[in-house]
């Protein structure tokens, strides 16, 4: 038997710690790596247009496996471009390998072709970064990576030269166990009694609800219907608690609605679980507060603390529960809930009451077509900007659908090439994105990964040939927009020149014709949606500031001419304003 060389022992070891793919784009440096890949049954080598939709797409994968993915990119300008996809994944904490090949080893540190300092660059977005630049680092500098990745839920990069990845790995190699889950922790007796001590003591108790509550909605229901309290959540705890949540009272933030705002400000003590929302300005400063979060790093980072608490969310809940004395007075819960009712009913709705005959067609309309329309267990990948606000408040969760995006990070990009990785998991399994076209065309090349791996992607393009948001942010500081108007083609045209399925709408009666032809199309396909460029996302609070930076920016636009802009701008959204 022909002995191993490095990259065939690094292949090997990946494969073991149960990696199924690897993304990224073929290049010298990596040529021994992807020949191991090519020879090895157990890995499959994902080949996409540009390295950053290799670390979205990888990202996307290990959040919807909960398993270690990997992604890699050639010397210098290859690696470089997996950066941003690993901020996201890192930010997301998704367990991804990043192979980062290296220039010649006798090259390094004299400014060689294509030199860079990987194992620096990537320091910020890891947990682990650090070269092999001797064989006999292997396998055990490969095992630490992947067990930071597993252990601690990110990123690892590992810099390997070509010519050391093709040198022969040591005779008497090194190989443990590997850690492939991680454990349960449980908060301390004394942490445990104080915050039972500090729920007893108070009659109005919310809930706030991140992305920790994985896994656990049980035990936030059993716990909330004890206490009566209302639960509110940050957007990436939207797909694990807001489903069959009966004291379910919306979302907060930029792209909240509903009455979390009012609940977490008008209680007595505010329990955020499981959550690092990062909008301290929405979180209240005259409340008690106690935050329960398995990773210690984060906690008490956004607000003053009352109590911190290590554990992670389930296990921390199964000791409070029986522990708490249950409370009787509903009425802080109910008010809450009749709130969040009214705005419901007076908002949220109103972004898709009689708009059926609306052109442009409004996005919330677009969205809410597409939450009837889609499969029950459909992943969602949603693109940053004015997209999140449409998938915020239109998808609705159901505990089988899985709502991702670049929700910590807030890449521009991102919708397409999570939804590559989504669909790779399983082929069979509905996979939207739904995409903006300034993120769509930004990394557009790789619609062409979907058709070359016939991936069966359903693009939703909310095409308004802006920057929705970048509008928005720039109204609210006062500033007419500028720089923010794209100049598009007919994408549905694009769609079908790649080989793939595209259609066009312009008119809401065709919206849903659209959806399920495309949805019926067994390969990718691209439904193109000219939406309306006014339609803007009101937040559920509106301070004075905001107030003053829009008046500012309307009449800095009247000024310059664009009456009828801000006149077609007040029929899109008046209904959107919040009442007191």
């Amino acid at each position: 038997m022909a002995k191993q060389n490095v990259a065939e022992q690094f292949v090997d070891i990946l494969a073991r710690a149960g990696v199924r793919r690897m993304y990224g784009v073929v290049g010298d440096s990596l040529n021994p790596v992807v020949d191991a890949v090519r020879r090895n049954a157990a890995i499959d080598w994902v080949h996409v247009r540009h390295e950053e939709v290799a670390a979205f797409a990888a990202g996307a994968e290990a959040q919807i496996t909960g398993k270690l993915t990997a992604c890699a990119g050639s010397c210098g300008p290859g690696n470089l471009h997996l950066i941003n996809g690993l901020y996201d994944a890192h930010r997301s904490m998704a367990p991804v390998l990043a192979l980062a090949s290296h220039i010649p080893s006798s090259e390094i540190g004299l400014s060689y072709f294509q030199a860079t300092h990987p194992e620096r660059l990537f320091e910020e977005c890891s947990h682990y970064s650090e070269m092999i630049s001797n064989p006999q680092q292997m396998p055990r500098l490969l095992q630490t990576a992947i067990q930071h990745a597993i252990g601690q839920r990110g990123v690892s990069v590992v810099t390997l030269p070509g010519d050391v990845a093709d040198q022969p790995a040591p005779d008497q190699s090194f190989e443990s166990a590997l850690v492939t889950s991680r454990p349960t922790i449980r908060p301390g007796d004394a942490e445990i009694d104080r915050l039972v001590e500090m729920i007893d003591q108070a009659d109005k108790v919310t809930l706030f609800c991140g992305a920790g509550t994985a896994g656990a909605h049980a035990e936030v229901m059993e716990f909330a219907g004890r206490v009566k309290s209302p639960v509110g959540h940050a957007l990436r705890g939207k797909e694990w608690i807001q489903y069959d949540n009966p004291y379910d009272v919306g979302m907060s933030g930029l792209l909240g609605y509903g009455a979390a705002y009012e609940a977490t400000h008008e209680c007595e003590l505010l329990i955020l679980v499981g959550t690092d929302f990062p909008y301290n300005a929405f979180l209240p400063d005259d409340v008690k507060i106690a935050q329960i979060d398995v990773r210690p790093e984060v906690i008490g980072r956004r607000s003053r603390l009352d109590l911190a608490v290590w554990g992670d969310v389930r296990e921390t809940l199964r000791c409070l529960i029986p522990r708490v004395r249950e409370k009787t007075d509903r009425r802080f819960l109910d008010k809450m809930l009749k709130k969040h009712a009214d705005a419901l009913e007076g908002v949220v709705k109103a972004y898709t009451r009689k708009v059926d005959k609306h052109v442009p067609i409004h996005p919330e309309y677009v969205a809410s077509v597409l939450d009837e329309m889609a499969d029950d267990d459909a992943v969602f990948t949603v693109d940053t900007g004015m997209n999140n606000v449409w998938a915020a408040r239109y998808i609705s969760p159901n505990g089988r659908r899985r709502i991702i995006g670049s929700f910590s990070h807030g890449s521009m990009a991102n919708a397409m090439p999570m939804a590559i990785g989504a669909q790779l998991v399983d082929r069979h399994r509905q996979v939207v994105a739904m995409a903006g076209d300034g993120g769509f065309t930004m990394l557009m090349g790789d619609f062409l990964t979907l058709v070359q791996q016939d991936l069966p992607v359903k693009i939703v393009l909310f095409n308004n040939s802006a920057l929705g948001m970048v509008e928005l942010e720039m109204l609210v500081a006062g500033l007419p927009s500028y720089g923010t108007t794209d100049v598009n083609p007919d994408f549905a045209e694009v769609a079908r020149a790649c080989g793939a399925f595209g259609v066009r709408v312009e008119k809401p009666k065709q919206l849903a014709g659209a959806l399920r032809d495309a949805f019926k199309h067994k390969g990718p396909a691209l439904v193109d949606v000219v939406t309306d460029p006014n339609a803007l996302s009101i937040p559920p609070k509106i301070k004075a500031d905001m107030v003053t930076g829009f008046a500012l920016s309307a009449s800095k636009i009247v000024l310059d001419g664009g009456v009828g802009r801000m006149l077609q701008m007040a029929r899109s959204n008046i209904r959107n304003v919040p009442r007191p």
